[in-house]
């Protein structure tokens, strides 16, 4: 999993800045929500009966706490992202998390999790994204106690900045498990994506409904490449049948994300292809995820475009090493900018 690590970083390190008036150092958002998988645990495997867990060496041996429960040897890319926002603590897991210190944020990612609940269940317990939204819902009650009721709480929680990056284990530990799941027996590749995405769809919405108006949606990387699942198939290279149906889940939610921006005048959700963040990547590959297709370069973007998504991609073969951290907080500035809600407003959408 470490190639997803490195490129959705990348992608995420757009976050420095929202707001021309803001300057780096000072808090830039009141509150922070994160969902997910092992990419943004922090600790919340760590009391489950699940061998999905981090808190041991060699994780955690160039974090300050040592092993924590991350997986991986520092920060996670959600650790990096507040700091860069100017949080002076990293969010906590809902976990461990007590007090105000819930105010400003909470961390829900388990590793193994999973758009479906029975994704990951064969290496034991993990936090479903169904079950990290009931852990928002007690969250959100607590903030109410917290701040005096539950309009206040509402108020709170439409400023916040929420970012969703979950559905790998759907694939890599569900549907190409099949002595584990059934799903693939159950359905087509593109069969298996329709039906993600309309569970994906309804979960968006309750966390909509729980007061979520500024969401970053990350896409799916090219799974096929991770060297787990290559070890799986008789190739010496990326597996293109497990890209091909990662592909379809990420046109779809392209498309959802499209349609939800038109349908909730209120809200504004943004892709994050991470597919097209590559280092180095084979053209082969390239070709395979669809980079320097529908997603607009960098370069031509302009300021509503970034609601369909930005490809850093760069055709010489350097991939993300020609986007500059410049370019990547210019999007996310935009985007922030774009969504962001006045208390008591709604949004207007810009010319």
């Amino acid at each position: 999993m470490s190639f997803k690590v490195c490129t959705c970083f990348l992608v995420f390190i757009g976050f420095i800045i929202f707001n021309p008036q803001t300057t780096l150092g000072a808090q830039q958002i009141p509150c922070f929500f994160s969902f997910g998988d092992s990419l943004v645990d922090n600790g919340n495997n760590n009391n489950l009966n699940t061998t999905s867990k981090a808190n041991y060496r060699p994780y955690g041996i160039d974090f300050p706490d040592g092993p924590t429960g991350r997986f991986t040897n520092g920060r996670t890319i959600i650790d990096i992202v507040a700091q860069l926002l100017g949080f002076n603590d990293f969010i906590p897991p809902f976990a461990t998390a007590s007090g105000q210190e819930i105010i400003k944020g909470i961390n829900y990612g388990s590793g193994g999790a999973g758009i479906r609940d029975e994704t990951g269940k064969h290496r034991g317990d993990n936090l479903s994204f169904n079950k990290q939204m009931l852990n928002h819902r007690t969250t959100i009650s607590r903030i109410a106690s917290l701040i005096g009721n539950e309009t206040s709480a509402r108020k709170h929680l439409n400023k916040c900045l929420y970012s969703v990056m979950i559905g790998s284990n759907d694939y890599i530990n569900n549907y190409y498990l099949p002595q584990n799941y059934n799903s693939s027996s159950k359905y087509t590749p593109d069969q298996y994506a329709a039906a993600l995405i309309q569970q994906y769809l309804h979960q968006l919405m309750t966390l909509y409904n729980y007061g979520a108006r500024k969401l970053v949606l990350f896409g799916l990387g090219p799974l096929g490449c991770i060297p787990t699942e290559i070890s799986m198939f008789p190739t010496p290279t990326c597996v293109d049948s497990i890209n091909d149906a990662v592909q379809l889940f990420n046109d779809r939610l392209k498309q959802l994300v499209e349609d939800l921006n038109t349908k909730l005048s209120q809200a504004k959700l943004i892709y994050i292809n991470v597919s097209s963040i590559q280092f180095g990547a084979p053209a082969s590959i390239a070709e395979l995820v669809g980079l320097e297709r529908d997603i607009p370069p960098f370069a031509n973007t302009k300021r509503l475009s970034i609601m369909k998504g930005v490809n850093y991609y760069s055709s010489s073969g350097s991939g993300i090493l020609d986007a500059t951290g410049h370019e990547l907080a210019s999007t996310f500035q935009k985007f922030l900018a774009i969504s962001h809600v006045s208390e008591g407003m709604g949004l207007r959408r810009p010319n």
